[in-house]
């Protein structure tokens, strides 16, 4: 596989915008763990090679289990996830399908019992930005394999 055209060359300002967020995130208070598994969740969904390799990388990194990332695509069968992380997964492949699931009321109500308002919002905009990247990713066919998490680990894509 060989990539379409490098991204990051092109149009800074909006690179720098995504980044900027990611950096936001990384600070707004979630657990980092938990960021990094809707991460992969929703590029498991969408199919992004290059954002399966990244964030599987990253959760492993911040300590995250193989067992739990094994067992992320069946994880409403699996008994390796908290209440708290069912509902943000739940909640990232709503928006990541949302063209067939319109965000439902039962995914929003399972969130609201374990998030604060702000933290929804944070999660939101995690799982939109995740979708981004893919879209990113997938179209311009960025090259998985080579990306190294940083020494501390961090949720940028």
């Amino acid at each position: 596989m060989t990539a379409r055209l490098d991204y990051r060359k092109y149009s800074k300002e909006p690179l720098k915008a995504m980044l900027d967020l990611e950096s936001y995130l990384t600070q707004c208070g979630l657990d980092l763990k938990l960021l990094h598994m809707i991460k992969l969740r929703a590029s498991q969904i969408n199919g992004c090679a290059y954002c399966i390799d990244m964030h599987w990388k990253d959760a492993r990194a911040a300590g995250e289990t193989e067992q739990r990332l094994y067992g992320l695509d069946a994880w409403r069968e699996s008994p390796y996830y908290t209440d708290r992380e069912r509902a943000a997964l739940e909640w990232t492949e709503s928006l990541t399908l949302i063209s067939s699931t319109h965000a439902p009321d039962e995914a929003f109500a399972a969130l609201k019992a374990q998030f604060s308002e702000k933290e929804i919002v944070d999660l939101t905009y995690a799982i939109s930005a995740i979708n981004s990247w893919n879209r990113i990713a997938i179209s311009l066919r960025a090259v998985p394999g080579h990306y190294q998490p940083p020494q501390k680990s961090s949720v940028a894509s």
